[in-house]
């Protein structure tokens, strides 16, 4: 548990940095070595590793997967399972490129088995560097803490502008509605955001807008593809 050891410590000299330091940029080599493997476009989707087979999210998730693959894209997700098991399964179905990049946790979070090209990580910044420089956008369905932190991330970036033409597509409009009304009714009011921010996000409840959303995105900005 590189993360949890490296974060924990206080006392420790110069070598044992350094050789934090290399640990985590090796790291990240072999995150954009694993990238360098995507051939074709990809979307990362995201939502909770909880979501059971038969469930609403894990069916959708692996319903617009699928559509995703038959349009020739590559899906990423945390490689787990739930939601990411189910875009990697969906994906896998429609004969697509399923990626998976993994985190070692304290509950030992296994791989699910839908993936082409794995990868596991010990630190959670390195592995989430490779959610957006491997993907085209973000559909996100619903889920917890770490379904949040990886959408507030993405609208971050677009927002500061580290990546531009960005797609971010929210899964489920009675799940996301809340969160959309609290950015609207008290967040924009207070100008710490603009009303231009609340124009990256799609909320949609269909698989094939949600594809298309990205499509229309990745096609505007290559049309020749």
């Amino acid at each position: 548990m590189e993360d949890r050891r490296l974060l924990e410590a206080h006392e420790e000299g110069p070598e044992e940095l350094r050789r934090h330091t290399a640990l985590i940029a090796d790291e990240f080599y072999e995150g954009f070595m694993a990238v360098e493997q995507i051939d074709r476009p990809a979307v990362s989707m995201f939502g909770s590793a909880r979501a059971h087979e038969g469930s609403p999210p894990y069916d959708q998730a692996r319903a617009t997967a699928h559509r995703f693959a038959e349009a020739g894209w590559a899906v990423v997700t945390g490689g787990g399972p739930g939601v990411m098991e189910a875009a990697n399964r969906g994906c896998r179905e429609g004969g697509g490129l399923s990626v998976g990049f993994n985190i070692e946790l304290p509950h030992e979070q296994g791989a699910n088995p839908y993936l082409d090209i794995s990868l596991t990580f010990k630190h959670f910044y390195a592995r989430k560097t490779m959610f957006v420089k491997a993907a085209e956008g973000f559909v996100v369905f619903p889920g917890g803490f770490g379904t949040a932190d990886e959408l507030f991330e993405s609208l971050t970036l677009i927002q500061v502008g580290k990546v531009l033409h960005f797609p971010v597509v929210l899964f489920d409009k009675t799940f996301w509605s809340p969160v959309l009304d609290w950015v609207r009714e008290r967040v924009l009011p207070l100008g710490m955001v603009s009303p231009e921010d609340l124009e990256l996000l799609t909320v949609t409840d269909d698989p094939a807008e949600a594809v298309q959303v990205v499509l229309d995105s990745y096609r505007a900005l290559f049309p020749d593809s």
